[in-house]
């Protein structure tokens, strides 16, 4: 049996946006902890709150050559899956230099140094968006 508060906080828009971001938040915990345990380097998260609609967080990290990257991002696929996450999409495996694993919510870049180097997403990602004009 639900208690009151429960009961009340059902359908309310604003406690569901707030328990679908505890969940990101969960499952960014644990893709932070798989990718630790595949050996990935420089795991960076950014919060995409107000930046972008694509999802709520973004995860880079890097793997030190194109073996590695793709096991990284194999090893990631298989725990998403077990997890219940069966429906992530990912491209780049064919040449591992850059994989992107898409879950929904949280996006995930794998890349070799060079390549991150190159595109550097930390700085494009954690800039705050600018203000909306304002009309007058």
């Amino acid at each position: 049996m639900p208690t009151a508060l429960e009961g009340n906080a059902r359908g309310n828009p604003l406690t569901e946006v707030l328990s679908e971001k505890n969940a990101s938040k969960a499952l960014l915990d644990k893709i932070c902890f798989w990718l630790d345990d595949a050996k990935a380097e420089k795991i960076v998260t950014i919060d995409l709150e107000g930046k972008t609609t694509i999802g709520d967080y973004m995860v880079i990290a890097t793997g030190r050559t194109d073996r590695h990257v793709g096991a990284i991002a194999d090893q990631l696929q298989r725990k998403l899956k077990e997890a219940g996450f069966a429906r992530t999409r990912v491209e780049g495996t064919e040449s591992c230099d850059w994989v992107l694993i898409d879950t929904g919510d949280i996006v995930v870049h794998v890349f070799r140094p060079e390549v991150r180097d190159f595109y550097n997403l930390e700085k494009m990602w954690s800039v705050d968006r600018p203000p909306e004009a304002t009309a007058h």
